[in-house]
């Protein structure tokens, strides 16, 4: 299940503010070492973000289109794409997801523990075996703070579809009504385009 799909609880194809409220609910439920309402207060803060530049997508000139208060995939991924702009706003959502996931508080995200991440984010539990080795980079067997801060921002605001941080939800699965994502253009373009969304 691709990220936008993750996040998308009511399967319409739109996220609302309803949705990241949800997503919110669902990670401050097993919140690790996090402050749940620090966990929240992020979480729900991107919605604002989305919103205002869905909005000002229509306004700049998109002719007959209608606000219907919720935000496309194509939207999302506009915003993706100046993420690299917001380094500060994803360091701080790597480093409270870091700590919602140590849920043992020790520091280090633990195999167990990254497979919490994968299946909070998605709703429904993933095999992770073979992803956790290529986010592991030293082989240790966990995920320091400093890793998993990298592997988050090259997710999100990277500009290199085959960086490890590709998989920090997992592999990357079909999109809805495509049979080989290789093979769509609108899919690899999107992944030289920062679009990890539908991963």
């Amino acid at each position: 299940m691709g990220v936008f799909r993750a996040m998308d609880v009511d399967g319409d194809g739109l996220l609302t503010e309803a949705d990241f409220q949800a997503l919110a609910r669902r990670w401050t439920a097993v919140a690790g070492s996090a402050d749940p309402e620090r966990l929240a207060s992020i979480m729900s803060g991107w919605w604002p973000v989305l919103r205002a530049a869905s909005s000002q997508e229509g306004q700049e000139g998109q002719e007959g289109q209608d606000d219907d208060g919720g935000v496309t995939i194509d939207e999302v991924l506009r915003v993706v794409e100046q993420l690299g702009d917001r380094a500060d706003a994803v360091s701080a959502t790597a480093d409270a997801m870091f700590d919602a996931i140590d849920l043992d508080g020790d520091g280090l995200i633990s195999r167990s523990e990254y497979a919490v991440l994968v299946e909070t984010w998605s709703g429904t539990p993933a095999a992770t075996d073979q992803v956790f080795p290529r986010l592991d980079l030293d082989g240790d067997g966990h995920l320091a703070r400093e890793e998993f801060r990298t592997h988050w921002t090259d997710f999100w605001a990277g500009d290199d579809p085959y960086a490890p941080g590709t998989f920090v939800f997992g592999e990357l699965l079909e999109w809805p009504g495509f049979t080989d994502p290789a093979s769509d253009p609108r899919i690899t373009s999107a992944l030289s385009q920062h679009s990890r969304l539908g991963r």
